[in-house]
């Protein structure tokens, strides 16, 4: 059992997602922004006559791991929950990982690198694919921003 499954079965109140299925995604998310820093620094590492050729996937492994990241720590975060912002980062996170797929896919025949990080964004893609309906806050339509609940007086 992963340290995010621990947490999320630890958690004190009650989350409005399926245990499993949201620490699979939060895991995905976590391990991509690793393959995505990895890729990005392994690009760097190639010769430089190939820099320029690599440099949109490098600006997209970056992208992705830093979206995958913050879309990570808002799935671990529960206590005053958003269904509305949280499908909002998710959808954020869908299009970050296959940009970043498509990207490194365009040079996994040249670079195994690129082939493994186009695999884990795929991955995560379709985690976070298969995690959107489970998303959608009750009552359909595209609804206004809300105002935030006021801070409690310390």
């Amino acid at each position: 059992m992963t340290y995010t499954a621990q947490m999320l079965d630890t958690y004190p109140a009650e989350i409005n997602l399926e245990h499993d299925r949201l620490s699979r995604v939060i895991d995905a998310l976590t391990s991509c922004a690793q393959a995505c820093t990895a890729c990005a620094d392994a690009c760097l590492s190639e010769p430089a006559d190939e820099l320029p050729r690599l440099a949109r996937c490098i600006r997209d492994n970056l992208d992705c791991a830093d979206i995958c990241t913050a879309t990570a720590a808002v799935l671990s975060r529960h206590t005053g929950y958003d269904a509305r912002l949280t499908k909002a980062q998710v959808e954020a996170a869908i299009q970050a990982t296959k940009t970043c797929g498509d990207s490194c896919a365009e040079h996994s025949e040249q670079h195994e690198h690129c082939r493994l990080c186009a695999q884990s964004c795929q991955e995560t893609e379709q985690a976070l694919r298969d995690l959107v309906p489970h998303l959608t806050p009750s009552g359909a339509g595209v609804q206004q921003p809300h105002q935030a609940a006021p801070q409690q007086g310390i």
